[in-house]
C-alpha cells in the first residue's frame, strides 16, 4: 500500500506539473503573444502550434485527475469518518474541491470551444473561410481558462498546506458553515466561468493578484470555522 501511494503521489506530482504549467504557458505567454501577432501569423500557431499543447494539457489534466482521486479514496479509506475532521483532510478536500472543478473546465469547457476555433484556424489557413461562431468560443475557452488560473492558485496553496500546514481543529467547529461558505464562494466563480465576464481576470497581473486573494479568504474561513 505504501509503494502504491507514493506511485500514484509521484504520478499526480508529474502530470500536475505539465498540466499546470501548460495552463500558465497558455495565460501568461501564448494569450499575450496572440494580442500582438498578425492575423496570418496567429491562425498558422492556432491550427498547428495549439493542438498539440492542448494535447498535453488535457490528458495531463486527466491524468492528474483520476491519480488525485484515486489517492484521495484511499486516505478517506485509511481515516475513515476522521478524514475530515483534521486539518489535513480539510486542506486535501479543497484542494481536491479546486482541482475537480479545473478538470471538468478543460474537458468539457475549454476543449469544446478549442476545438472550434482551431477548426476555423484550420480552414483560414488552407484557404476557406473563418467559422463565424469561432471568436465566442474563444472568448468562452479563454474566460474558463483564466478562471483555472484563479483556482490554480489556491488549490496549490491547500494541497502543499495539507502536509506543511497543520492547522488545530476543534470538535465543537460548525464545519458545515465552513463548507457551506467555501461551496458557495467556489461556485460563484465557476457560474461566472461559464456564464460570466473577464472583468479583473483581463491581465495577468489581475488574474494573479485574485488568485492571492481568493487564497486568502478561503484560508481565513478554514483557519476561523474548523
Amino acid at each position: 500500500m505504501v509503494t502504491t501511494l507514493f506511485l500514484l503521489r509521484w504520478l499526480h506530482f508529474f502530470f500536475g506539473i505539465i498540466w499546470i504549467g501548460l495552463l500558465y504557458y497558455f495565460n501568461f505567454v501564448q494569450g499575450e503573444w496572440f494580442k500582438e501577432a498578425d492575423g496570418g501569423t496567429k491562425n498558422q500557431a492556432i491550427s498547428k502550434l495549439v493542438p498539440r499543447a492542448l494535447w498535453w494539457f488535457r490528458w495531463a489534466a486527466m491524468v492528474t485527475f483520476l491519480t488525485g482521486f484515486i489517492t484521495y479514496l484511499i486516505y478517506g479509506a485509511q481515516d475513515k469518518a476522521l478524514f475530515l475532521e483534521t486539518s489535513r483532510g480539510i486542506f486535501i478536500s479543497v484542494g481536491a474541491l479546486l482541482g475537480t472543478l479545473m478538470f471538468l473546465n478543460v474537458w468539457f469547457v475549454i476543449w469544446p470551444n478549442q476545438k472550434k476555433v482551431i477548426a476555423s484556424a484550420t480552414s483560414v489557413v488552407g484557404g476557406g473561410q473563418p467559422d463565424p461562431l469561432a471568436a465566442a468560443s474563444g472568448a468562452k475557452a479563454a474566460l474558463t481558462s483564466r478562471t483555472n488560473v484563479l483556482f490554480s492558485i489556491p488549490m496549490l496553496f491547500f494541497m502543499a498546506a495539507a502536509s506543511h500546514l497543520p492547522l488545530e481543529t476543534t470538535p465543537e467547529a460548525n464545519r458545515s458553515m465552513m463548507w457551506i461558505g467555501i461551496l458557495v464562494l467556489i461556485g460563484a466563480l465557476q457560474v461566472n466561468a461559464i456564464k460570466g465576464k473577464m472583468g479583473i481576470l483581463t491581465s495577468v497581473k489581475g488574474v494573479i493578484h485574485a488568485g492571492f486573494g481568493l487564497t486568502a479568504i478561503l484560508y481565513a474561513v478554514v483557519a476561523v470555522l474548523a
